[in-house]
């Protein structure tokens, strides 16, 4: 069943957010959020990792209500990268990454054999091994992205939350952690739900796609069916030009203008 969003409304204070809208997150696929700033997308996201209580609703996996689930056992389904996480002044990478081995430890316990060994595995994958002694504030910014997804995937879960992960990173170093993400979710069959603002990312490394618009779900589905020019106009107020990739066939948005409608 994975995850499913079910009939959720989400308020802050007297203003709804959310308006009675329903997901279902496909397993083992790449789950992208588009829309305009302050549609949603991320009050969503935060609403599936439990950060935010639906007033109405319920955010499901497998079939169980994640408010029905304990915190360190929701934390070894589902983990969650905000957009600007903190960390303590000078902690190393290889003490961040190990965070992600809280929801397995028992009270007063330390990391064991097996956490280190994950803790490694995850720092390889991700690529910051050989930064594991450098403090994490002292990284770029793609590398402490790489690192805060070793600390993700070192929570072995199936499930992985990330609002605007490229934000503020420049094109190179976009493509770099999309790249990571596609990989974690091939070889490891990692589901992935992320929030994202660029377009041609969305249709270039998402297999599905769901589009929100003042609170409420447009749109979701597989990219070829769902990105189209009337969709994308109904969502940003454009006129767009796509075209397909030659080789993989994803859409490409080549060029667009407003509507003024």
């Amino acid at each position: 069943m994975g995850l499913e969003v079910k009939h959720i409304k989400v308020s802050y204070g007297t203003h709804t957010v959310i308006h009675d809208e329903s997901v279902c997150i496909p397993d083992g696929k790449i789950t992208m959020l588009i829309g305009e700033n302050g549609c949603g997308k991320s009050t969503l996201l935060k609403t599936m990792a439990r950060v935010l209580t639906p007033s109405n609703g319920e955010v499901c996996i497998d079939g169980k209500n994640i408010r029905k689930i304990p915190e360190k056992k929701l934390a070894q389904k589902m983990a969650l990268l905000p957009q600007n996480p903190l960390v303590p002044e000078g902690i190393s990478v290889q003490e961040l990454v190990g965070y992600g081995r809280f929801p397995y430890q028992k009270p007063l316990q330390g990391l064991r054999k097996e956490d280190y060994e994950i803790v490694t595995w995850a720092m390889k994958k991700t690529g910051v091994y050989d930064l594991k002694d450098r403090a994490v504030d002292a990284l770029s910014g793609g590398q402490r992205q790489r690192a805060f997804i070793a600390m993700a995937l070192a929570q072995k879960t199936k499930i992985l939350l990330l609002d605007e992960p490229t934000t503020y990173l420049d094109m190179a170093h976009q493509l770099e952690i999309l790249e990571l993400l596609k990989q974690l979710n091939e070889e490891e069959h990692v589901t992935i739900v992320m929030v994202i603002h660029e377009l041609n990312h969305a249709c270039k490394f998402a297999d599905y796609i769901i589009g929100m618009k003042k609170g409420s779900v447009l749109f979701q589905g597989d990219v070829n069916r769902v990105i189209h020019k009337e969709n994308l106009k109904e969502l940003y107020q454009i006129d767009a030009v796509l075209m397909k990739h030659e080789e993989k066939g994803y859409p490409i948005c080549v060029d667009y203008g407003l509507t003024n409608e």
